[in-house]
């Protein structure tokens, strides 16, 4: 007699057991200005990008997006990505001087989280077939989030249902494959009043409101907020006088050690630059 896991496991064919087992390049050092020494995403954890719109969170995405696919011998990873686009935000004309690196680009538009929930089952196929497929990249996961409160009614589980899903069956791929995720997360406005509600108004507004599952997949969380740059050259364009500056707190939670670095960066035709 055997279960019906045990059954699962004895049906995997040689191709599946293949790409599980086969180490898949690690992204500790995807980009080291963004966290602190050695703390970057290990095998099968999870980045959180969390912020206002505005704060630069899609912009990071993009860098570490071409960080992934160019080739090696331009500075890149060379690892192929996964981009689940759920704020139908992507701008692929951004991507045309990758050229033949876009090869490594997996692009994928949902629209809801039924369609997120479908889109990730098939991803075990994806892993299957791409062992070099090492990062997913999802922008965002909190795009469903006024919908799923609306559709799930007064019940708090409905109202988490999908994305509590999403966030088992991500937890499950993650240990079988090892990959690693950058997920961008929107702020949302919380109703306050009076003058104590309005200087705590800051950390309401950065403490993590999905749901528990999503919240027990993430290791490292970066908080992004805006400021205008200091320009101190005499001369310089209006443009260069107002260049927007990024400014990103990255602090990990995983096991091996509770770590935090602060960096800025701006957003330019070439790219982000760290400051």
């Amino acid at each position: 007699w055997c279960s019906d896991e045990t059954r699962a496991g004895m049906n995997e064919s040689g191709t599946q057991l293949l790409a599980r087992l086969e180490a898949r390049r690690c992204l500790k050092d995807i980009e080291p200005r963004l966290f602190s020494e050695d703390e970057g995403p290990q095998h099968g954890e999870v980045v959180e990008l969390y912020g206002a719109e505005g704060t630069g969170k899609t912009e990071l995405l993009y860098h570490l997006l071409c960080r992934c696919v160019l080739p090696e011998a331009a500075g890149g990873l060379e690892v192929d990505v996964l981009f689940v686009d759920t704020d139908y935000s992507l701008d692929m004309l951004r991507l045309v001087t990758l050229r033949s690196s876009l090869s490594r680009l997996l692009v994928v538009h949902c629209s809801s989280s039924s369609q997120l929930l479908l889109t990730l089952h098939y991803l075990e196929t994806t892993l299957n077939s791409r062992p070099s497929l090492a990062l997913l990249l999802i922008d965002s996961i909190s795009a469903f989030y006024w919908l799923d409160r609306c559709e799930g009614g007064a019940s708090i589980s409905r109202q988490e249902e999908k994305l509590s899903k999403c966030a088992e069956l991500l937890g499950r791929l993650l240990r079988d494959y090892k990959f690693t995720i950058f997920a961008t997360c929107h702020t949302i406005r919380r109703s306050s009043s009076g003058s104590a509600a309005s200087c705590s108004s800051t950390l309401e507004a950065d403490r993590p409101y999905l749901c528990r599952p999503w919240q027990r997949l993430v290791t490292h969380r970066v908080l992004c907020s805006r400021q205008e740059a200091e320009n101190h050259t005499a001369g310089g364009s209006r443009e260069e006088k107002r260049r927007q500056v990024f400014r990103v707190h990255c602090s990990s939670s995983s096991s091996r050690t509770k770590a935090s670095r602060i960096s800025s960066f701006c957003a330019t035709d070439a790219g982000v630059q760290f400051i």
